[in-house]
């Protein structure tokens, strides 16, 4: 038979049938031979590799290794791997300054990346490679939207530093940044925090964004069990690559599709799994994002109905002890699942990449945590009966805001508030010590369209932790919080302030309360008095006109539908 009348063993659900049929085809074949390939190549999947690896952050900079060992389980597995990159921004890098901006740019630019490449070059499925927080929402988006086969592979956590016989973690450092200003911490031992804290390769160590998205992506089915627990220095994490990619030829042979795998129940199952692990707050804007490029049927007011029933089993940073590697060797997520599952928590018929339902992967997982460890708890005496991340609304709030209500000794206060329009100027006021207990801090015009890009506000929230102000002090604003940050805190307020939102109308001194039993956020002010303030005032001008940050400001969605850009 000649080459020209080759057709491929998955011809019948092919997306590179085009290359390989006919001799109108050989001008697309010869670009293929250019870069080696044989006639019998074109027998074979094409699997693209999106490779997330940069030198930008200790999260991305140990994935190249990552992706070689995916290409060569794709061709040990029979396909032909298609190699190309995705951009990261580095948000504990970028955090406190204008460039935290771009990260949740990043996420839409990451999804385009992953969507343009697979559907320009008609591969037959993809495998993701990703590590820092929207490599992942990012990835899975891109992934869901060209709905060919495909699987994430995390880069993996990464190891804690150490100093003064305790562990520490990026989030260390911002909180001692406080600790330094309140006279509480020397320069020295300051110093020593900055110098200890990343050790390595890896994302941040705790229960914060990535980790959390790598958590509910396991759950969800769209990477390979215990994988998202896995620390990026081991070996394991290297051969999880490998098999993953092995996984996906398999997938492509099944023709097992990202929608196929993201339905309505399985979000359900990883929203679950969020809230037993004590996410990450941009878990909700994420989740909205993933359910509508999924186009499944999902609302900011499902992570509440998921919320109450469901409670939190691990003591993990950043309220609680222990970081992802010791979640590992407690068992992982598949013991999480296990537990969830056993109490009537999980959806165990939801497909997996592996061809597998939930439920047939956690077979052998036992019923319950082990006896020798307090990582994770039995559903019989969990750290909390309800979940950690609850969604408040009212007059301040009326679409919605996130907070995360466990661990806090008084989740209720009212409060004067402290307004501010940028971050910068509430962080000096904070190192500056003018804000003091029960104040309710605002931070405002940082939602979508007026950061834009909805900037995160670690360093503000860290700085009032490491002053002891962590509980005694409210923060609320429309921009979002690091999956680091804790406290008496209420981020995605919605509508946001550029917007027209109430929290625009905010002024020094205003009463607000923040009640996280009645799941209220309020502006303690007359409707007549509101409605005066809204009548005199002006919305600012873009601070972009040109380029990604204005394109983004201009087309995003509310935070309350997940900020996405092709909300028409």
């Amino acid at each position: 038979m000649s080459d020209s009348k080759v057709i491929p063993v998955h011809a019948i659900n092919s997306r590179s049938k085009n290359i390989t049929e006919g001799k109108s085809r050989a001008p697309n074949r010869s670009m293929y031979y250019a870069m080696g390939y044989e006639a019998d190549d074109f027998k074979k999947p094409m699997v693209g590799v999106a490779n997330g690896h940069s030198t930008i952050t200790p999260c991305n900079s140990g994935l190249q290794k990552l992706a070689d060992a995916a290409i060569a389980g794709i061709e040990e597995a029979g396909g032909n791997a298609q190699v190309f990159g995705t951009p990261t921004i580095s948000d504990g890098m970028a955090m406190g300054t204008e460039g935290m901006k771009y990260s949740l740019v990043s996420r839409e630019v990451i999804s385009d990346c992953i969507e343009t490449c697979v559907q320009g070059q008609w591969m037959d499925g993809v495998v993701v490679v990703g590590g820092c927080d929207k490599n992942m929402p990012g990835g899975l988006m891109g992934m869901l939207r060209a709905n060919v086969p495909a699987i994430y592979v995390y880069g993996g956590t990464i190891l804690p530093g150490h100093y003064q016989g305790r562990d520490l973690n990026i989030v260390s450092v911002f909180e001692a940044v406080g600790e330094n200003a309140a006279g509480r911490l020397s320069d020295a031992d300051l110093l020593e925090i900055e110098h200890r804290a990343i050790p390595g390769t890896g994302s941040c160590g705790g229960m914060y964004t990535a980790n959390t998205m790598s958590s509910a992506f396991e759950a969800l089915g769209i990477s390979l069990p215990y994988s998202s627990t896995m620390a990026n220095p081991h070996d394991e994490k290297l051969n999880s690559a490998r098999e993953s990619a092995k996984v996906l030829v398999e997938a492509i042979k099944k023709d097992i599709k990202p929608r196929d795998i993201v339905t309505r129940e399985a979000i359900e199952n990883a929203v679950a799994v969020i809230m037993a692990t004590g996410g990450s707050t941009n878990a909700v804007l994420h989740f909205l994002a993933i359910a509508h490029a999924a186009e499944v049927e999902w609302t900011i007011d499902d992570f509440e109905r998921v919320r109450v029933k469901t409670p939190v089993l691990c003591d993990l940073k950043p309220s609680g002890k222990y970081l992802a590697v010791d979640l590992h060797r407690a068992g992982g997520i598949p013991q999480v699942m296990k537990t969830l599952l056993v109490a009537g928590l999980l959806h165990g018929d939801c497909l997996t990449i592996t061809g597998q339902t939930i439920a047939e992967v956690l077979k052998d997982i036992p019923d319950a945590p082990r006896a020798d460890q307090d990582v994770i708890r039995p559903i019989s005496n969990p750290m909390y009966a309800q979940g950690h991340l609850a969604i408040l609304k009212g007059n301040l709030s009326p679409e919605g805001s996130v907070a995360k209500i466990t661990g806090l000794k008084k989740p209720v206060m009212t409060g004067p508030a402290r307004v501010f329009d940028d971050e910068q100027s509430a962080l000096a006021a904070i190192l500056a010590n003018k804000i003091v207990p029960g104040d309710v801090m605002v931070l405002r015009y940082l939602g979508p369209k007026g950061g834009p890009g909805m900037p995160e506000m670690l360093a503000p929230t860290g700085a009032l932790v490491g002053q002891g102000l962590g509980e005694s002090v409210g923060l609320i604003t429309d921009g979002r919080f690091s999956g680091g940050t804790w406290g008496m805190v209420v981020g995605h307020v919605a509508p946001e302030a550029a917007g027209g939102g109430t929290i625009a109308f905010i002024q020094e001194g205003d009463s607000i309360t923040i009640d996280s039993h009645q799941l209220l956020l309020q502006l303690n002010v007359s409707d007549e008095i509101i409605a005066h303030r809204r009548a005199a005032w002006t919305a600012p001008a873009p601070r972009y006109t040109r380029g990604v940050q204005a394109k983004f400001a201009f087309n995003a969605s509310t935070a309350s539908k997940g900020a996405v850009l092709d909300n028409y």
